[in-house]
């Protein structure tokens, strides 16, 4: 078999090269027109069957093994986000308010370099790697789009992979974790009505500033009281409209947030709880409340079998890192929908180098990674579909 370390480390100046540029010209989801015919470009020289337009701006390859067997689906995620890059680096996002913050641009070049570490090693594969470039992971509804548009079928994948790059974490640092490694995502939004007045006579009105105040408060037991401390779960206010004038109490106010749940039955008890609190607040303030709950992905479990191939390749082929099986996250990510039917591992690799300040967290202007963790990851992703199909 490939060394597929030290082939992903010849490869390194590529990876690099495709990294840099797709950071320096981010895009947003379902916009990543440049983004996918680079990719294209790049996979259709390798004389790939290629296919875009999925999910609207979505690539996906084929790369079949000499051999019959089963479909590996490889995922890599594409889209930028809306923040203002604050970054010295000569690589820096040419795209004002726009920025790959989160890492997805890794993601893209370490997923070609695999398509190529694979393309090497073709002749001994028994089966095929479905390659998926997916847009909009960003809670924009991507992996929804690309399987509406049957990324999913022709072949139906029998095994799923994917990785992130985690600035949580050093370089030298691997999870593997078997069962849920990431939450189920809601985004809620609260709508107060009361009766405004002038901000010096409060006792004529319903104040929903005050009731907002209150429910935030309250909902801070959703998780503290109303949840076994020995499950994981998070509701978090994230933003607050009332009124305009200093001296006038609004009629109306509004809160939006998220909830974070890994279990079915955790997140069901959760939203009655928020419920039954915020329409209690409300009613006993005088307000009413109108309350909208929309479910953005479900949790990302990865299989117990797939996480053990994945892990044990791990060992082998990075035998000097730290490699976790127990690390979980609230964070959300929508490839829990290709790998809700389909088993699947998703992995982390660590990417942060605080001597080099290279640590600033995921979505923070100032992100970026350590390139040394694109060969680590791009080899481990290789030897891993390698380990399911020889």
């Amino acid at each position: 078999m490939l060394d597929f370390l030290s082939e992903s480390r010849k490869l390194f100046e590529y990876t690099r090269a495709l990294r840099r540029d797709f950071h320096r010209h981010p895009e947003l989801g379902f916009h990543e027109v440049r983004t996918s015919g680079i990719i294209a470009q790049e996979l259709n020289q390798l004389g790939l069957e290629v296919k875009t337009g999925i999910g609207r701006t979505g690539v996906v390859a084929l790369l079949e093994g000499d051999q019959p067997g089963p479909a590996v689906l490889i995922r890599f995620d594409m889209d930028a986000l809306p923040i203002q890059e604050e970054s010295e680096a000569e690589y820096a996002s040419d795209v004002p308010g726009v920025m790959h913050a989160c890492g997805h641009d890794g993601h893209i070049a370490v997923g070609l370099t695999v398509a190529r570490l694979l393309h090497q090693q073709r002749s001994d594969l028994k089966g095929s790697v479905k390659l998926v470039f997916q847009p909009a992971e960003e809670g924009l509804g991507g992996a929804e789009a690309m399987i509406k548009d049957g990324v999913l079928t022709n072949p139906q994948p029998d095994a799923s992979l994917a990785v992130h790059l985690w600035n949580e974490k050093p370089v030298g640092w691997i999870s593997v974790t078997p069962g849920p490694i990431m939450a189920a995502a809601e985004i809620f939004q609260i709508s107060l009505r009361g009766k405004g007045g002038h901000g010096a006579q409060p006792h004529l009105t319903q104040d929903p500033v005050t009731t907002a105040a209150q429910i935030i408060s309250a909902l801070q037991t959703v998780v503290s009281r109303n949840t076994s401390p020995l499950e994981a779960s998070v509701v978090s206010v994230t933003s607050v409209k009332a009124g305009e004038a200093f001296n006038v109490i609004p009629n109306t106010a509004d809160l939006k947030g998220t909830i974070r749940t890994f279990k079915p039955e955790v997140r069901q008890q959760v939203i009655e709880s928020f419920t039954r609190i915020v329409k209690g607040v409300s009613n006993a303030m005088g307000c009413q409340a109108e309350i909208e709950i929309q479910s953005i992905t479900p949790a990302v479990i990865n299989d117990p079998q797939m996480a053990a191939t994945v892990l044990k390749v791990a060992r082998n082929l990075l035998p000097d890192h730290e490699v976790d099986t127990s690390y979980m996250t609230m964070g959300s990510e929508d490839m829990a929908f290709m790998m809700k039917d389909i088993p699947g591992c998703y992995f982390f690799v660590g990417s942060a180098n605080p001597e080099k300040g290279m640590d600033a967290s995921h979505h923070h202007p100032r992100f970026d990674i350590d390139e040394a963790s694109l060969p680590q990851a791009a080899a481990l992703m290789a030897a891993s579909v390698a380990k399911l199909l020889i």
